[in-house]
């Protein structure tokens, strides 16, 4: 039997190993942090029907955090914000890719909103730092595909836990926080903006007269954050 030639053989190899190549491909997965997921279909129904209405130039998104604009933020949201025409579209317990999802289906559409507030990441608590980071940049980037004339404002994830000794959570969303920095381009499309240090004591402790669960801000944490925020929030928008 004569040998197959070389050329024949070479082919073969190099089928096999694309094969290989994309068998293996197909079998990893996407982070979670990037894998668009529903949570809350009844908020989201809520927030297209704002959005159909339109006439939003402020728009903030994000978890529990920024859910709570409407609880104990609120007299601060309607002083600051609300003349702003400003929409508050944060959903409680929402992570990286709940948010993703929510963009990817339609809660921007329809909108041109001068300036995007994202705050999210928090509840990512199972990812590594690399995955959350990636799970935010994507948001930003798929906000900015959707609303290319939108200024985009990112904060800094929010400090969390009462401590700043041996404090596991918090490190690591200071880590993730020093990631997603990088986004800045100077504030011409996104500017990066971490408060974190406005609501910590002296020894970079969280005091319960701020956040009093050591992870949502009442009343008087909402303050700090709105006073800390609003100068940038207006200068990114325009306005006076």
């Amino acid at each position: 039997m004569r040998p197959l030639p070389i050329t024949f053989v070479l082919s073969l190899v190099l089928v096999s190993t694309v094969l290989s190549v994309r068998a293996e491909d197909a079998a990893k997965k996407e982070p979670a942090t990037i894998t668009p997921a529903i949570k809350n279909k009844e908020r989201h129904d809520g927030f297209l029907a704002v959005a159909k209405k339109g006439d939003i130039d402020l728009l903030f998104m994000g978890d529990s955090i920024t859910d709570g604009w409407r609880g104990g933020g609120k007299k601060i949201w309607d002083a600051n914000f609300a003349p702003l025409k400003a929409a508050n579209f944060g959903i409680s317990g929402d992570r990286t890719q709940h948010v993703l999802w929510r963009i990817q289906n339609g809660e921007l559409d329809g909108i041109k909103p001068k300036l995007f507030v994202l705050m999210i990441g928090t509840n990512n608590g199972g990812d590594s730092k690399e995955d959350v980071a990636l799970g935010i940049t994507t948001i930003v980037k798929e906000t900015q595909k959707r609303l290319p004339g939108t200024k985009v404002l990112l904060l800094g994830i929010f400090p969390r836990g009462p401590k700043a000794e041996n404090n596991k959570a918090r490190d690591k969303n200071i880590a993730v926080n020093e990631i997603v920095a990088k986004l800045d381009d100077g504030g011409k499309t996104i500017k990066y903006l971490d408060i974190s240090d406005k609501f910590l004591d002296e020894n970079k402790d969280l005091p319960k007269d701020i956040m009093p669960d050591a992870l949502h801000p009442n009343a008087k944490g909402y303050q700090i954050w709105a006073d800390a925020i609003l100068p940038t929030v207006k200068d990114m928008m325009g306005v006076k």
